[in-house]
């Protein structure tokens, strides 16, 4: 397909799935804040809380049933369809992103896995990811709130850490997130409307309603309301070299998605009591710790890499062995077949992110782009396509540490 018409579509379809996103998102907050400070105290028959809420001057009365109403209203809103084109929308960047050029942003260089297999593994993990979460759900871990929480963070940092074996960061990264994704629309497809639709049903018949099914799709909801900040920095993470490029980029996920439920956990309860306020410094703490311990490591240059330093600084100013020469071969071969300002890879119409690199002033310009991302970490070139060496790397780290003239 043509690159131009690649890019289009991909924005389109991630603003739809941002738009639908923060429309689920935004009900699943909500609804969970309302369960957690409806007024319990001495509720009216039927009823197992009420609430008084005032927004865009208006005051609103929420009163919610210990299971139904005796007679169903003539207009009941639901809350499903955000999360079904959030899915779906999802899916389908995932296909256009990762699955339709698996080569470049998919696989892991050097995993020697081929582009077709990547993706069965990518499909296969979002199927298996749902079933082994609803399989723990249904065992007598489900009566164990707390224990189930920690089996499933358990399960989602060890498909991290196996995808990141064979997929590229990215890749192992938004895998993570579209397992996660694909759990919590399954909880909505699965379990929680066919909760509410037997509950309406029970109402329509004049039938006592099964207490069971709402109890169990109540916490298939607060799991998704759990698992919604860990998406949400997946859906971002991809301007994060330093996490998702890292040696142990699943292990840092980990730690960002511990750090997601602490900060949810607190603003789920803060109304109610104050007792959880140490989740907000320990999150803010857990944050820079986390950031020290994952500080790219400076080594000393590999014996080759010295050696092509000391020849091009022992080279005549001017002439081609300078190290700037030496490094603006290496960038224009191995950076500019994406980063141009007219790519030569036929994936690309435009240079990714409105990086260019074909002239001497770009490129200092980019310097900490360039470092980032091909010295502190090897995620570029995408899928090292161009073969950059790691002494090419080590090169261009100690050209930018002494000032990246260009001169």
């Amino acid at each position: 397909m043509d690159p131009y018409i690649t890019e289009w579509l991909n924005l389109a379809v991630r603003w739809v799935h941002m738009i639908t996103g923060v429309a689920w998102i935004g009900a699943s907050f909500y609804f969970v804040w309302l369960e957690n400070n409806l007024n319990r105290s001495n509720p009216k028959e039927g009823l197992s809380g009420d609430l008084w809420a005032i927004h865009g001057g208006g005051i609103y009365h929420l009163e919610k049933y210990k299971l139904a109403p005796p007679k169903m209203p003539e207009t009941l809103h639901w809350f499903k369809w955000e999360a079904y084109f959030t899915w779906i929308t999802g899916v389908a960047l995932l296909t256009i992103v990762f699955y339709s050029n698996a080569d470049i942003y998919l696989v892991k260089p050097g995993s020697g896995i081929e582009p077709m297999t990547a993706v069965a593994i990518g499909v296969g993990s979002l199927i298996a990811g749902w079933f082994v979460y609803d399989f723990l759900c249904d065992s007598p871990l489900g009566k164990k709130p707390m224990l189930l929480g920690l089996v499933l963070f358990a399960f989602l940092v060890f498909a991290a850490w196996a995808l990141s074996l064979v997929f590229s960061g990215r890749g192992a990264y938004i895998h993570v997130g579209a397992i996660i994704g694909t759990i919590m629309v399954g909880n909505v497809f699965r379990i929680i409307m066919p909760a509410q639709r037997g509950l309406v049903k029970a109402i329509e018949e004049g039938t006592e309603p099964d207490p069971e099914l709402p109890a169990k799709g109540l916490l298939r909801s607060r799991h998704n309301n759990y698992l919604t900040l860990p998406v949400l920095f997946i859906m971002i993470s991809n301007h994060f070299p330093s996490t998702y490029g890292n040696e142990y980029n699943w292990a840092i996920l980990a730690g960002l998605s511990v750090i997601s439920v602490l900060v949810r956990h607190y603003f789920n309860t803060r109304h109610g009591s104050q007792k959880y306020a140490w989740t907000i410094p320990t999150a803010a703490l857990g944050l820079v710790c986390l950031a020290f311990v994952s500080a790219p490591q400076s080594n000393a240059p590999t014996a080759s890499a010295a050696h092509s330093h000391d020849m091009a600084m022992a080279a005549p100013a001017g002439s081609e062995g300078t190290m700037f020469e030496s490094v603006k071969g290496i960038i224009l071969e191995r950076c500019t077949v994406c980063h141009s300002q007219a790519p030569t890879h036929p994936a690309f119409a435009t240079a990714p992110a409105g990086v260019m690199l074909d002239t001497p002033e770009q490129m200092k310009l980019e310097v900490s782009r360039i470092v980032a991302q091909t010295v502190s970490t090897n995620i570029m070139p995408l899928g090292n396509l161009t073969q950059m060496t790691q002494e090419e790397r080590e090169l261009i780290g100690k050209w930018a540490e002494g000032g990246a003239q260009i001169q």
